[in-house]
């Protein structure tokens, strides 16, 4: 997709964000000095926004250092600095296709239920088609008859191949015939759909561990790839912290963006997991995936053009 088209799909997602700060970054902005009152409103701000209370804590702290330094002495000055600090947290994120490597890769997509798995699957799909990938699809979600019909109505769609395995079939055992088919076909990225996982279920999660194991006697590039649901906030760490433990994490797709005001909550699972956002999901359609851009995120949230939210 155009560079340009998608940054426009990621300002307008993070609108909804950018509304939940607007009134406590206009309190804190449109005040005439930086006074006490000012700093209260931007931790009200950042709050309300699910950034979380540790990381406003640290980010607060981080400003004030710079205002002791003198570095901070207008508002001006700590819209700038604050725009500095909220990058530093998203330094983990690149461009998406700087994740896959050359070479045959599989590319786990994993989460919990409801948080558009197979949907974004199906977006990753066309998107590294069009970047001249021989993309395979895979419907690894055997314990949900949807799940697989969905996906294959979206391969059909796109013009994708798909492989779907039977109900109630072993994931692991899947994931190996979609590698050894690409081999044999000459697809270079397998994109597979996982099951819906509560990250408390340690049962899931060990099948989980059982495919990637299965894939890794394959001598095949492997990345994981976690759609969080931006409406779940800061619980959308533990699910992190989770996947992470049982399946190794290289990246992020956040999904309902639009239609979340806690979207600060990608500051802190940025920053404590190391995990670049890679992408955005921007709506329902196939062409509704943005590339994350760190600096066009924060750009918008901290707009000073408040009247247009």
């Amino acid at each position: 997709m155009p560079a340009s088209g998608g940054f426009a799909s990621l300002r307008e997602a993070a609108a909804r964000t950018r509304s939940a700060l607007a009134g406590h970054v206009s309190a804190v902005f449109g005040r005439t000095e930086l006074d006490g009152s000012a700093w209260d409103n931007l931790e009200e701000a950042l709050i309300t926004a699910d950034v979380g209370a540790n990381m406003t804590d640290l980010l607060l702290e981080r400003l004030r250092g710079r205002q002791r330094r003198g570095d901070v002495r207008t508002l001006e000055d700590l819209r700038r600095a604050l725009a500095g600090e909220l990058l530093s947290l998203l330094d983990g994120a690149r461009e998406p296709e700087a994740f896959l490597p050359e070479g045959l890769t599989l590319v786990l997509v994993v989460g919990f239920n409801g948080v558009g798995k197979t949907t974004t699957v199906a977006k990753l799909g066309r998107h590294w088609q069009r970047a001249g990938r021989d993309v395979l699809l895979v419907a690894g979600d055997t314990f949900r008859a949807a799940g697989s019909d969905q996906l294959s109505v979206w391969a059909d769609r796109l013009l994708l191949p798909c492989i779907v395995g039977q109900r109630g079939g072993d994931a692991a055992a899947l994931a190996f015939d979609a590698v050894s088919s690409s081999r044999a076909r000459g697809y270079d990225l397998i994109l597979m759909d996982t099951a819906g996982r509560i990250h408390t279920k340690t049962n899931l999660m060990e099948e989980l561990r059982k495919l990637r194991r299965v894939a890794e006697r394959q001598d095949v590039h492997i990345r994981t790839l976690l759609v969080l649901d931006a409406t779940t906030g800061q619980n959308g760490i533990s699910q992190a912290r989770a996947f992470r433990e049982a399946v190794g994490l290289d990246g992020i797709v956040v999904t309902k963006l639009d239609g979340s005001a806690k979207g600060g909550a990608l500051f802190a699972i940025a920053s404590e997991f190391g995990a670049a956002v890679r992408f955005v999901g921007t709506g329902e359609g196939a062409d509704d995936l943005a590339g994350f851009d760190p600096e066009v995120f924060v750009e918008t949230i901290l707009s000073p053009e408040l009247n247009n939210v």
